[in-house]
């Protein structure tokens, strides 16, 4: 199941982080912590890095510089109006698909029933 479960994060991790972002604004470490935290312990610090790249460069998330009481500055994301807009469309993408797949594995009980 692991690497299953790993493929299907790919696609739903981008939600995952700026639903995580709608509570708080945070850094990458900790939403990595939040996230191993509850159970997603396959995810490394590196991807979630990639991550907010992304989302920053997709204008989704306001990033402020904030002093570090070990090393450089620490990046905090915040998550903007246009990134609450992409994770609306985040849940209501994800509402038609668990649908559609519970619909799929109803009827698919049934159909095995019925043969």
């Amino acid at each position: 199941m692991g690497n299953q479960l790993t493929e299907m994060l790919k696609g739903t991790l981008e939600g995952i982080v700026l639903a995580i972002l709608a509570r708080r604004s945070a850094y990458g470490y900790e939403i990595t912590a939040w996230l191993r935290d509850r159970g997603f312990s396959d995810i490394a610090e590196g991807t979630i890095y990639a991550l907010l790249v992304r989302v920053e460069q997709r204008g989704f998330v306001d990033v402020e510089k904030v002093p570090s009481e070990k090393g450089p500055p620490r990046k905090v994301y915040s998550l903007n109006a246009k990134g609450r807009d992409q994770l609306a469309e985040f849940w209501r993408t994800w509402s038609v698909l668990t649908d559609r797949i519970e619909q799929l594995r109803h009827n698919g009980n049934q159909h095995e029933k019925g043969a």
